[in-house]
């Protein structure tokens, strides 16, 4: 199904009509495809379905003009362009549909993404890229609406960066920024703030971006006019459009079901993005929705008679085949005949999917099968065991669950028993459990070697002539160091460039290394996450600062549920570096000093998340970091930018390890563990401590995700044997996370004398000014007078009550 790269200005009419029958060839198995797999839905042996049809026709015009090196970033619909690009095959489909853990069998993310979510795989085994110019690109998408456009943007930005900044190694990126990134997204979809915010930013900054609009003119249920002004989304958008004297998008408008016209409107697109460097709207309209929005429901439920028969008459496949026949390539007869081959040829490939997907569990359930017989026959049980057995037995198309949920419901009936079929029972189920969980489990984080928590420390070191400086200069310099070691590292945000950030790290970086790699953005957080994701999954190394913490929360979702997640999405075959920056802690006020750590370690899962303490650690997060390629999330504290530190002397080269705690004091009657700015209240309480006879030993957690792996909370505890965690966090937030590691994960409790306590901030925002701050977080007396009371209850004698 690989089309010829050669387009209709260049080649014969005899070609051009072999070309026009490939393409059809592939809408009617695109199709096909869709009806059969809503069926396997409706018949139980798939759980969900959301299919193409309907877009058939324009998604064959953009893989005609897509070219090698271009990336797609799309959505569930985009079916038949992946089969247009031979990425996608039937066999395949129905894999993604029945969630085959195999990745050879179900490429787009074994088994692990519903179908219609669509991936190139862009590393080797080993973690190195793989030539991207070589091949045709997808970025792995996710469900969520307009969640897709972030990325665009930076997939797009990376042709410009790579065009005009010098000095980059583009062997496997990039040839000269002649790639285009494409975007897909449904028109309903377009009312989302991820929409509006990209698209604006892609005009601001001129990239070569394509975004095509598939429009159906509903959102599932619901009509244009509910979801856009003028019900039209290239009307509403009309005020982009470039003109002579200002910069903006080329718009381009053309009905989905005229093939001719499609193939020119994507090939000016592609002219005109790549060439230009112009950001394109492609509005593809009259597109029709044959089998409804998914298997969940039909839409015949909600569309008029007359709508539901105009969409059977503009039928985009049926439209072309018509016109096929009217222009003379091919005949009614021939047609048909292809039809019927190509509808056995699904069939065998839907009947080859199942039996691959199913003969393995079969397979586990026949030896399954005899282990509960040879159980049964030794156990007084027996009966309810053969019960058991024979549930299994019934169920003729087992999957995983089914065998785990069985095999283990057995176990209850073998307590106290000892045979050695119990043993060999027990043997299968936790071998099949070693071999399955990692199918559902595995990639979260890097599990190569060079993955970040490999990297080892490296401790910074001082000349006898080494000064003390403000924070903010040990950070710009190292900063400094790193863009002169790594011409693909770059630093964006709002305030980064011209002022050098807002507290003064990146102060003079933009004359020195350029406006594009040192750079300003506008107030637009999500989009600025998505600049991130996408040049890091082209080669680049960004680094996108979000301005304070309080603001990440705009960009939640799409550090969520795109860039943690991608790793685990694509089983680890996509990597997208990034490394974002902020800072928070401390400040005073509603908006300017929450600190979400409890959702943000929640919710990111599959990034690392560092807090360190001062601006020699976050600099040592930051080499760190470039020595490995996964995705991080790093806090400076914000009242640490003016505080002294000494300079070291190996800027770019020391390294704080991830994953570790650091003692900062060692004691003996309690464990205090804390991060970030709150930490230097910490350290100054437990000299204060001293004064009345308690000797605390303070740790720096400094990492949190991942959390102190070595597990040296736990070797402190049993010393101090009492643990108190203090957070400026709200109640129940990153300290209860903490909590867990250590109480439970660390198995904590079991050197316990004094229950664990944790000390945190009001549950509400903190208020304005000093007072506001003093009365929302924990403060020096707080801390001090919460130590004091474990203490009075170990000995009430020695420590009297305070108050």
């Amino acid at each position: 199904m690989k089309p010829n790269p050669s387009t209709s200005n260049d080649i014969s009419f005899d070609d051009f009509k072999s070309q026009i029958i490939e393409d059809y060839k592939v809408a009617v198995t695109s199709r096909e495809c869709s009806l059969m797999g809503r069926r396997e839905v409706l018949s139980g042996k798939a759980k969900f379905g959301i299919f193409g049809d309907g877009k058939e026709l324009p998604q064959l015009a953009m893989a005609r003009a897509f070219q090698n090196g271009d990336f797609r970033s799309g959505y569930y619909r985009d079916q038949t362009f992946m089969m247009a690009l031979d990425y996608l095959n039937p066999k395949e489909f129905f894999h993604g549909l029945y969630a085959t853990t195999d990745l050879e069998k179900e490429p787009m993310s074994a088994g692990r993404q519903m179908g219609g979510h669509f991936v190139t795989h862009s590393v080797n085994e080993d973690g190195s890229w793989k030539n991207l110019t070589e091949q045709k690109n997808s970025s792995a998408d996710i469900s969520c609406t307009a969640g897709q456009m972030p990325r665009l943007v930076g997939l797009a930005q990376a042709s410009k960066i790579y065009r005009n900044v010098e000095g980059i190694d583009q062997t496997n990126f990039s040839k000269n920024g002649n790639e285009v990134a494409w975007g897909t997204i449904g028109n309903a979809s377009t009312s989302e703030g991820h929409f509006f915010e990209a698209i604006n930013a892609a005009g601001v900054m001129q990239i070569p971006m394509v975004i095509c609009i598939w429009d159906d003119e509903y959102g599932i249920s619901v009509p244009s006019e509910y979801h856009t002004t003028k019900g039209d989304i290239s009307e509403a958008l009309s005020g982009l459009q470039r003109d002579e004297d200002n910069k903006g998008f080329e718009i381009l408008k053309v009905k989905g079901w005229d093939y001719t016209a499609l193939i020119h409107t994507f090939e000016n697109a592609s002219d005109i993005a790549r060439e230009g460097h112009v950001p394109v709207i492609i509005h593809v309209t009259e597109l029709t929705q044959p089998q409804g929005h998914s298997t969940s429901g039909s839409h015949e439920r909600y569309k008029s008679a007359e709508r539901l028969e105009w969409e059977k008459e503009h039928d985009c496949n049926k439209m072309f085949r018509e016109w096929i026949i009217e222009n003379g390539i091919s005949s009614e007869d021939e047609l048909k005949k292809m039809e019927r081959e190509i509808k056995q040829k699904i069939r065998a490939a839907k009947k080859d999917a199942w039996s691959e997907f199913l003969q393995p569990h079969l397979d586990a359930k026949k030896q399954l099968v005899q282990l509960l017989d040879n159980v049964a026959a030794k156990s007084p049980n027996r009966a309810f065991i053969l019960k058991v057995k024979n549930d299994l037995i019934a169920i003729e198309e087992p999957l995983k669950k089914d065998l785990a949920s069985k095999s283990r419901k057995v176990l209850r009936y073998l307590l106290g028993e000892n045979t050695p079929e119990k043993q060999q029972l027990q043997l299968w189920i936790n071998n099949f459990f070693t071999d399955t969980e990692p199918k559902y489990s595995s990639n979260l984080y890097s599990e190569l070697p060079n993955k970040a928590t490999n990297i080892k420390a490296i401790t910074p070191t001082y000349s006898d002539s080494s000064k003390e400086v403000d924070g903010r200069v040990i950070l710009r310099d190292n900063f400094d160091t790193l863009f002169s070691r790594y011409p693909e590292a770059l630093v964006f945000g709002e305030d980064t460039g011209n002022i050098g950030d807002v507290n003064q790290g990146l102060e003079g970086l933009q004359k020195k290394y350029g406006k594009l790699r040192v750079a300003d953005t506008g107030i637009r957080e999500t989009s600025i996450i998505g600049q991130g994701i996408g040049m890091a999954l082209r080669g680049l190394r960004p680094i996108a600062e979000i301005q304070y913490l309080d603001y990440i929360l705009y960009a939640i979702q799409t550090l969520s549920d795109d860039l943690a997640s991608l790793m685990y999405r694509t089983v680890g075959k996509q990597k997208a570096p990034l490394i974002v920056r902020t800072r928070g802690h401390r400040l005073e006020g509603i908006w300017h000093s929450g600190s979400p750590m409890g959702g943000l370690v929640h919710l990111l899962r599959g990034m690392y998340i560092l807090t360190p303490r001062n601006m020699t650690q976050a600099a040592g997060f930051y080499n760190t970091l470039m020595k490995s390629d996964e995705p991080a999330l790093i806090i400076e504290s914000l009242n640490g930018y003016r505080l002294k530190e000494k300079m070291p002397s190996n800027l770019g080269e020391f390294c704080t390890p991830i994953g570790k705690v650091e003692t900062m004091k060692e004691g003996t009657d309690i464990t205090i563990l804390s991060y970030g700015s709150t930490l230097r209240i910490v350290e100054s309480v437990a000299n204060d401590l001293l004064e009345v006879g308690i000797d605390a030993e303070v740790i720096d957690a400094q990492s949190l995700l991942p959390f102190d792996l070595e597990h040296d909370v736990v070797k402190s505890l049993q010393k101090t044997n009492r643990l108190l965690v203090v957070d400026e966090d709200v109640p129940g937030g990153c300290s209860a996370y903490l909590l867990q590691e250590v109480v439970e994960n660390q198995g904590g409790y079991k050197y316990l004398d004094s229950a664990p306590q944790t000390l945190t901030a009001k549950a509400h925002r903190p208020a304005y000014a000093s007072d506001g701050d003093y009365f929302s977080k924990p403060n020096a007396e707080d801390i001090f007078e919460k130590v004091y009371e474990i203490m009075h209850e170990v000995d009430p004698k020695s420590y009297p009550p305070l108050r």
